[in-house]
Formats: C-alpha cells, sequence, structure tokens
C-alpha cells in the first residue's frame, strides 16, 4: 500500500443514518439500509480526526413534503423553491412523505450506530422554506441562506482536515450533495461505496458515482487504500 498523502488529516462524515430512512418502518425507508451499518460502525472504530453525523431535522411545515402542497404526492410531484433573499433564484425539488420531523422517533439517528464514537451531531432541513440535501448547505448562492448552512465547513477547518469521508443516506440525494459540496468547498473527498444506499437502487447509484466523478469525488472501498491510510496513520502524518 502506497503512503498516504501530505498532510492527511481525514474526517467521516455520516449522512442522515435516520430510522425514517430505514427499512422496514421508516418513512421514507430505503432498501437495504441497515446493512450498512457494521460498515459504517468499522469506519468509526478508526482514528479520523473528526467523525460528524448529521440529522434531517425538519418541521411539520417543511416545504419538501407532499403533504404541504395540495393534491401533491410524495415521490411524484416536485414543486419550485425560491431563494428567500432573492426570489429570481430557484430549484425544483422532488416532494417526499413526512419523514424525520422534529420530535418524532423517525427523527432519532439509529441506535445501533456506535454513537459515542461521534464527535458532532449536526442537524440541516431546519428551515422549511427550502430543501437541503447536502450537509454543508442548500443550494442557493446568490444569496446564500444563513439559515440553511451548517457549521460542518468551519468544523473542518478547525480540525486542519484535508480528506473527507462521506457515508450514510440517501447515496443518489443526501449524500451526493453532501461529497460535491465537500469536494466544491475544496477538501479531498472519498465516497465509501459499501456504505451508502440509494433511494433508485443500485442503478441510481450507478448514475451518481459517475456523477460524482465529474465532480472531483473518488469513490473508495471499505478494504481500498484510502481507508488503510486512515486505518494505518490515524490522520496524524
Amino acid at each position: 500500500m502506497s503512503s498516504p498523502p501530505e498532510p492527511f488529516r481525514p474526517a467521516l462524515l455520516i449522512v442522515d443514518v435516520q430510522e425514517d430512512f430505514c427499512p422496514p418502518d421508516g418513512a421514507l425507508a430505503v432498501p437495504g439500509a441497515r446493512e450498512i451499518l457494521p460498515i459504517i460502525n468499522e469506519l468509526l472504530e478508526l482514528p479520523f480526526v473528526l467523525k460528524i453525523a448529521t440529522k434531517d431535522h425538519h418541521p411539520p411545515n417543511h416545504v419538501s413534503f407532499a403533504s404541504n402542497h395540495p393534491n401533491a404526492q410524495p415521490f411524484v410531484s416536485t414543486t419550485t423553491i425560491k431563494n428567500p433573499a432573492n426570489l429570481a433564484e430557484t430549484y425544483e425539488t422532488r416532494l417526499w412523505p413526512d419523514h424525520c420531523v422534529t420530535g418524532t422517533p423517525g427523527n432519532e439517528l439509529v441506535p445501533a450506530l456506535t454513537l459515542t464514537r461521534l464527535d458532532a451531531i449536526v442537524e440541516k432541513g431546519t428551515d422549511p422554506r427550502v430543501e437541503m440535501y447536502s450537509a454543508f448547505r442548500a443550494p442557493l448562492r446568490g444569496p446564500p441562506l444563513a439559515a440553511a448552512t451548517s457549521d460542518i465547513e468551519t468544523r473542518l477547518h478547525a480540525a486542519r482536515v484535508s480528506h473527507v469521508f462521506v457515508v450514510g443516506l440517501a447515496g443518489d440525494y443526501c449524500v451526493k450533495a453532501s461529497a460535491r459540496d465537500s469536494a466544491e468547498l475544496g477538501w479531498h473527498t472519498y465516497v465509501v461505496d459499501e456504505a451508502v444506499r440509494s433511494v433508485g437502487g443500485a442503478a441510481a447509484w450507478a448514475e451518481t458515482v459517475a456523477e460524482l466523478e465529474g465532480a472531483g469525488v473518488t469513490t473508495v472501498h471499505a478494504d481500498g487504500q484510502e481507508v488503510g491510510w486512515v486505518r494505518a496513520s490515524g490522520g496524524q502524518v
């Protein structure tokens, strides 16, 4: 195995591994979601310099819920979201079943995760006006919306992180958006293939991998060289 690049201070970002995204009872269950838990727990045992988990943390009136739009159907209907600070900036988003609502059991991180290994849990999607797939921010740039921007970028800089490893749910939505933003913000970014599941299953994940590669994100394996660097060096190079 080759030596890790210098500097090498890796972080682990675990995206939205919550009860509502997991079968059999999740409101927005991702096929096979619980299969990734042992792999994520193995990664949590490794000496990443920072380990963060995110949670969708939606109010009941969230714009992404089909129930908040007359005659809308989850998974089928879409809506146009406008930047509250610049109504000319818009984007289209799919509508979903109510999920990860604040104060509900479905909002909780799956207890089978080794939560004691986490350095932080960051809530996202708290602003009812906008969708926030990415762990970092909503897809609004002109100007960015402070209420839909997390402190993860600040945390990574404070820990002098050089590389970000992303895992979790769902690969074709929140994992994808988080990994893209991580790369765009300047970190060497990897997604661990075996520790991701997608709403659209294997076919959607294959398309996502190609899209991520085009955005400068590398898909790696749990037993691959890059994870081996973490295991061997602990990010202390």
